[in-house]
């Protein structure tokens, strides 16, 4: 029995309520009993995480995350993350984190990626890497998809944080197991196709039941004419600030900083 991960969800179910969460999740029970899978969640808050690994537990599963090695480096962050028993992933060194998930398939765990790499303040489906369907075939298990809408009102780059009482809906849906197959960039862009079609079918739903999207509202995507960025526009923010980034790490190094954006396989 896992006390410190069973604690944590107690507290976060707790937490939701306080703060006023009105939270839907449908297709649960698509989370295998037993068995490895990879799990493969968009990203459009800090807390998709949490929200994400809530439907394993239908069947009291736990999702080991992968995430970067700079979060188990740290001194609070890192020892909760081992004990938990996350996967930390060295971009200059990504073999071995891909090794070890794949081993934690086999050995009938969950492991959760998030494909976009990084929150994406469009709150639409950025482009995939293919991490997440070289595992599974790796390892021979499903994918199994877990499709956010709303949680980017809670906490999210690059707009206010509503932790105390945000009392927003957030709505969650468990795809169907997903075979991954070759070409692999065949497989990855046809899971990027049905989390989207998941996703426009819970915007829909969400505009339904809790009214219109707020006209420039600044958490609805521009395609819903909201202020959000565009995909587009977007892409464009997160690639200044990645070179940014590369920039002040090599004039702390001492070294001169890299030319222009980084490509889009770039870490």
């Amino acid at each position: 029995m896992e006390l410190l991960y069973t604690g944590i969800i107690g507290f976060a179910r707790t937490l939701f309520k306080v703060q006023g969460l009105d939270i839907t999740i449908r297709g649960e029970h698509n989370f295998p009993e037993v068995g490895g899978a990879v799990v493969v969640i968009n990203h459009t808050g800090y807390f998709d995480f949490v929200y994400g690994g809530i439907p394993a537990r239908v069947h009291k599963r736990f999702i080991r995350y992968m995430a970067k090695v700079e979060v188990f480096d740290h001194k609070v962050s890192g020892p909760i993350m081992r004990e938990l028993k996350h996967i930390p992933v060295d971009r200059t060194a990504g073999k071995a984190s891909f090794d070890e998930a794949v081993d934690r398939l086999r050995a009938g765990e969950l492991v959760g990626v998030f494909p976009e790499a990084t929150i994406s303040r469009s709150f639409e489906i950025k482009g995939f890497k293919s991490g997440a369907v070289r595992m599974a075939r790796a390892a021979d298990v499903p994918i199994i998809t877990v499709t956010l809408w709303g949680s980017q009102r809670v906490w999210t780059k690059g707009l206010p944080k509503k932790l105390l009482r945000p009392k927003a809906p957030i709505m969650m849906e468990v795809g169907e197991p997903m075979r991954a197959y070759e070409p692999v960039e065949a497989c990855t862009e046809e899971l990027r196709s049905r989390m989207q079609a998941t996703l426009e079918r819970l915007q829909d739903e969400y505009a339904r039941r809790y009214g219109p999207y707020p006209s420039g509202a600044n958490w609805v995507p521009a395609r819903l004419g909201g202020s959000a960025p565009t995909l587009e526009e977007a892409t464009a923010l997160d690639e200044a600030e990645h070179a940014e980034r590369m920039r002040r790490r090599v004039q702390a190094e001492g070294g001169d900083a890299p030319k222009g954006p980084p490509g889009p396989d770039a870490p």
